[in-house]
């Protein structure tokens, strides 16, 4: 297994559907194919051991990716977006290596010692150097071969470095993606940042199925919105953050819609049920899809379809209807188990860690290893729990849950009820300490213009759900601190708002 045989036969097949860019310029399945094959060989002469990029989205992280698999070397995205020392600290984890990025890139990346620096352009320009493509089907085919190397954000130190190898990603893609299932119209956006997990996936996906990439290199609603129609973009993943700043710029349109874009798909975090709705109410004739997966399982490992979208929000039924705030059922390759803290499983209904077990599963850290139990079983850190019909539900990582009094609090619960508001844009509820009761809730609320009175924001969520959900404290702020790729911040909340934990609450 090599992720190139995924462009081999995209190659083969439909070698002049256009790949990548716009549909009247863009790269064809065989340009791709034959850059890569020319990137491979200058890697190869180059003796790197890895393909570094550091750039945002263009054409030159589909052929990074491609090229550096053709060469037998890991590819390693990096977030561009970090403080300079923080950069500098992963490039240098990462040689010897080829490191493509842009100008300003390449001055934060210069002196460093196994780092040739290469400008995104002229990669893009010419891959290969003047090298000739290297002779087809000259790869590697060892399906233990590391194909991507992706750093972890280091919340709780320093990052990691998960380990994706071509079996787990090729896996990934035989077991949820169609050969040739998409039609020569048919367009997907990436606009998630290339470090990401979705956008490698997206782009491999969009490959298999001969669907035409298109980039957005920063995200920004109306951006998102000019380019999908300029492009005939017909798919797409967002992030929850990115689906609810669209549907706002939507609105702010005057509700006008998307009628080219026929599957919307959202995952990388927890999304509010409003969100969910208000999207569904204003994409009637759109495909929705919530995907849920993490870097460590190649991407997605559950699916809630466009039939379970429509049969929930068509639902009286509060059972079904609940179901929209679900991630699906795993995909037919997953096994999902839910246990306890002593790692055994739980019964239907109740909550626990989530534990994954597939071929697309890899668990593994270069600085850990594998992290798989004797049973090839992944614990994931994410809470969960299955209903009696197998629909996943995931309730946030472990570490965010709020423990008042021995009682295990999901902060997303609180949220969805304060979400309901007509005032609340935006809402994020963390634990601080409490000499009582060990931690207690807090909520930070964005509001949509005038701050909404903290006693009906509190009287809704004990309507709703117990007193005990009910927040001691109401804090209201312009914004929320979110990551680069849609990931709510609570780590960098529960250090603003510490020293508001009440003693005598």
């Amino acid at each position: 297994m090599n992720i190139m045989l995924l462009l081999e036969m995209a190659s083969g097949a439909m070698g002049e559907r256009v790949a990548v860019g716009s549909s009247a310029s863009g790269w064809t399945y065989s340009d791709l194919f034959q850059r890569a094959g020319e990137g491979a060989a200058n890697l190869k002469s180059s003796g790197a051991k890895r393909l570094v990029v550091c750039d945002e989205s263009s054409p030159a992280v589909p052929l990074g990716l491609f090229a550096a698999a053709w060469a037998g070397v890991p590819y390693v995205p990096l977030n561009y977006r970090l403080p300079d020392q923080d950069l500098r600290a992963l490039a240098q984890r990462s040689v010897p290596a080829v490191a493509i990025t842009d100008a300003p890139g390449s001055e934060r990346l210069a002196s460093i010692d196994g780092i040739d620096i290469v400008l995104r352009d002229d990669f893009i320009s010419d891959p290969g150097s003047g090298h000739p493509c290297l002779e087809s089907a000259s790869w590697d085919m060892d399906p233990d071969g590391v194909a991507l190397l992706l750093f972890t954000s280091g919340t709780t130190g320093p990052p990691k470095s998960a380990v994706l190898r071509h079996k787990h990603l090729v896996s990934y893609i035989l077991g949820s993606v169609e050969f040739m299932g998409a039609g020569e119209d048919e367009a997907t956006l990436v606009s998630v940042p290339p470090y990401h997990i979705a956008g490698v996936a997206a782009m491999l996906s969009a490959v298999y199925a001969g669907r035409r990439i298109v980039q957005l290199s920063k995200f920004d609603a109306d951006a998102w919105i000019d380019l999908v129609v300029a492009e005939g973009v017909t798919h797409a993943m967002v992030v929850p953050t990115m689906l609810s700043r669209i549907i706002d710029a939507l609105e702010a349109r005057g509700g006008e819609e998307l009628e080219g874009v026929r599957t919307l798909s959202y995952g990388g975090g927890r999304t509010p049920l409003p969100i969910v709705e208000r999207a569904l109410e204003l994409f009637p004739n759109t495909d929705f899809v919530n995907a849920y997966g993490l870097t460590e399982t190649s991407s997605t490992v559950a699916v809630l379809g466009p039939a379970e979208h429509r049969e929930a929000f068509a639902s009286s039924d509060p059972a079904v209807r609940q179901r929209l705030t679900s991630v699906g059922l795993p995909l037919p390759a997953v096994e999902v188990s839910i246990r306890d803290e002593s790692g055994q499983p739980v019964a239907i209904g109740t909550v626990g860690e989530i534990h994954l077990r597939g071929d697309q599963v890899s668990g593994e850290y270069l600085e850990q290893g594998s992290l798989l139990d004797d049973d090839r079983w992944f614990p994931t850190r994410d809470g969960g729990f299955l209903d009696a019909d197998g629909y996943l539900f995931v309730q946030g990582r472990n570490d965010d849950v709020i423990i008042r009094g021995g009682e295990n609090m999901s902060p997303g619960e609180i949220e969805e009820v304060l979400l309901q508001h007509p005032d609340v844009k935006e809402v994020a509820a963390i634990g601080v300490p409490s000499t009582e009761w060990g931690e207690t809730v807090l909520v930070v609320v964005v509001p949509y213009g005038d701050q909404p009175d903290t006693d009906e924001l509190r009287e809704l969520v004990r309507r709703r759900l117990r007193s005990s959900r009910v927040p001691t404290h109401i804090e209201f702020a312009k914004e929320l601190p979110f990551s680069e790729t849609g990931k709510l911040l609570r780590r960098v909340l529960r250090e603003n708002y510490a020293t508001l934990g009440d003693t005598s609450d």
